[in-house]
């Protein structure tokens, strides 16, 4: 029960007979009718990945997909003519995906079988039940976010970044260079809650508490004058990472106190999360403000600890900290800022902290 009421997060399409109608080998000519594509463009905008899996040849069958409209959709084509189980599988580790997420539609009853024997976590569905998937409960996320709606390009952007760096040879930091990445610092309003829920509650390495907050709290925080609420999102030449990152900040007068850092795991090789501590201690010294951060050991979120210390925070006492009270089992990190540089790796636009709800964006210079 509890596979069958799991979203699916990529569902693996068989073409003849399945995706389109007919056989290409046999017809020549084979085509796609609306319901079906219907489907795939519905499937895409909830932010269900596809892939496809089928016995051809591949070049022509790949140049079919093009003539159609529909290769841009597929993040991942196994076309060839070895097991389909191994090519989903290989799909899932590509994605990086549990198997319990796959899904696999196919006309033949021994393909599926083929699969389900091989792999018993993967739903399988026979191909007249195609024009139906979006009616399915596994196939409609509760919420579909920003991110969701443009998933399929932030993993093909990654295979994209990914091999760039396979081919590239140089310095780490000209590789970031090279992606001419921008990071944008905003506060977070009522849309952007499902994904910065998402985060606190994901993100476990790059958690600096550990504390998961509820859209209900963090909605709460939205507007309040003591509070920032800010979302942070990445995108590069490659295309968009979406929102990688989350800040919770209580602005006292004497101190802000970091409540909550977190940052996707999936950026921490492009350093989000030493740029973030710069910016914002580069922001608490324009303000005249100390910096307090609020930090809780788990067994998984070392680094985060890690980057604190090597942005100079301390145990040190400072009589600032008595405005506030810390959790229990919570530790308080203080800092007296300095200006910093920014980033020569990427450009940064953020809005100005201390100057009122509401402030504009500007490029960290």
């Amino acid at each position: 029960m509890a596979q069958e009421q799991s979203i699916v997060k990529c569902l693996v399409w068989d073409l003849d007979n399945t995706l389109w109608n007919g056989t290409l080998a046999e017809d020549g000519r084979v085509e796609v009718d609306d319901g079906v594509r219907a489907v795939v463009e519905g499937l895409d905008a909830r932010g269900v990945l596809q892939a496809v899996s089928s016995r051809n040849d591949h070049d022509p069958a790949w140049a079919r997909l093009e003539e159609l409209g529909l290769a841009e959709y597929f993040v991942a084509a196994h076309i060839d003519w070895g097991p389909k189980s191994d090519s989903v599988r290989k799909i899932a580790e590509r994605l990086d995906f549990a198997l319990t997420t796959i899904a696999f539609i196919d006309d033949q009853p021994a393909e599926r079988a083929e699969v389900a024997h091989h792999l018993p976590d993967v739903r399988c569905y026979p191909a007249d039940q195609a024009r139906d998937l979006l009616d399915r409960p596994e196939f409609s996320p509760p919420a579909v976010t920003a991110d969701a709606r443009r998933r399929r390009q932030m993993y093909q952007a990654a295979a994209e970044r990914e091999e760039h760096r396979e081919r590239f040879d140089g310095a780490d930091e000209d590789f970031l260079r090279s992606l001419r990445i921008e990071t944008h610092i905003a506060e977070a309003c009522d849309e952007d809650l499902t994904r910065v829920e998402e985060l606190t509650r994901r993100t476990s390495q790059m958690n600096a508490t550990g504390v998961h907050y509820s859209q209900e709290a963090l909605r709460s925080l939205l507007g309040a004058p003591d509070h920032d609420v800010l979302v942070v999102s990445m995108a590069d030449r490659f295309g968009p990472h979406g929102a990688v990152g989350v800040l919770l900040i209580e602005k006292l007068p004497r101190v802000w106190r970091i409540k909550l850092l977190a940052t996707s795991c999936r950026v921490v090789s492009f350093g989000a999360g030493t740029v973030l501590l710069r910016w914002l201690t580069d922001a608490a010294a324009r303000a005249g403000v100390h910096l307090a951060a609020d930090f809780r050991r788990t067994d998984r979120n070392r680094i985060m600890e890690v980057a604190y210390r090597f942005a100079g925070f301390g145990t040190g006492g400072c009589d600032c900290l008595g405005a506030f009270t810390v959790p229990e089992g919570t530790e308080c990190l203080h800092l007296e800022p300095t200006r910093q540089e920014a980033p020569t790796t990427m450009r940064v636009v953020a809005p100005v902290l201390g100057g009122g709800g509401g402030a504009a964006a500007v490029e960290w210079e």
